[in-house]
């Protein structure tokens, strides 16, 4: 049977519909940036996603290729994230249009920098397509407040609140800077699911007071 990340790893995956402290590990992820309404069909958000898709299922079928990566093993390909913010360093769902993103998809521990590369050149080779946007990165999230918000990505703000009251009432302060950043694991695929089902995980980066 694959190896399914969001079986593996519940704490990361699968949060309580509440706020909760958790510790993450660093990872590595196949990653592009980009700017604009994630909703405009012409936007950067929707192009990236799509480079993001075929570097990722690249690497996964590289098993049935020329190119033989130390450690595969069969895996899900793990769930579409992105990290989010604004000129101010804040996030602001209302406004779309002003959102910097990067999108990102979860790499396996024994993907390296080297299979990364030959997957771009593969991938640009195989699809006709320019990948020279998508990025190998290495994400170092550390102590946060997540939570499992269950609905419209609109009606995330109320969730957010929450997890902003419980942190601070835990002692801890929120912590977005130009490193650490508003982040989102997306399990439901919105094409088909209604939207009052989707389910997201939210985590938001935050430190000890007075740290």
């Amino acid at each position: 049977m694959a190896f399914d990340y969001k079986k593996e790893y519940k704490i990361f995956y699968q949060p309580a519909n509440r706020p909760t402290i958790v510790t993450v590990p660093p990872m590595n992820f196949v990653a592009v940036r980009g700017k604009g309404n994630p909703n405009a069909e012409d936007g950067e958000y929707k192009r990236g996603i799509e480079l993001l898709y075929g570097i990722a299922y690249t690497i996964k079928m590289s098993k049935k290729g020329d190119h033989r990566i130390e450690g595969y093993f069969d895996y899900v390909v793990p769930p579409l994230e992105g990290l989010w913010w604004t000129d101010d360093r804040a996030f602001d769902y209302s406004d779309k249009d002003a959102l910097h993103f990067i999108s990102m998809i979860r790499l396996p521990e024994f993907v390296q920098h080297n299979d990364f590369d030959w997957a771009v050149k593969e991938a640009t080779y195989k699809k006709k397509a320019d990948f020279s946007q998508v990025e190998f990165f290495t994400y170092n999230e550390g102590l946060c407040v997540q939570c499992m918000h269950v609905g419209s990505y609109d009606d995330e703000p109320a969730t957010i609140a929450a997890m902003h009251a419980y942190a601070e009432a835990q002692g801890y302060t929120i912590d977005l800077n130009d490193i650490r950043r508003h982040h989102e694991i997306y399990l439901s695929d919105p094409r088909k699911t209604s939207l009052d089902k989707c389910k997201t995980v939210i985590r938001i980066p935050i430190m000890i007071n007075n740290q």
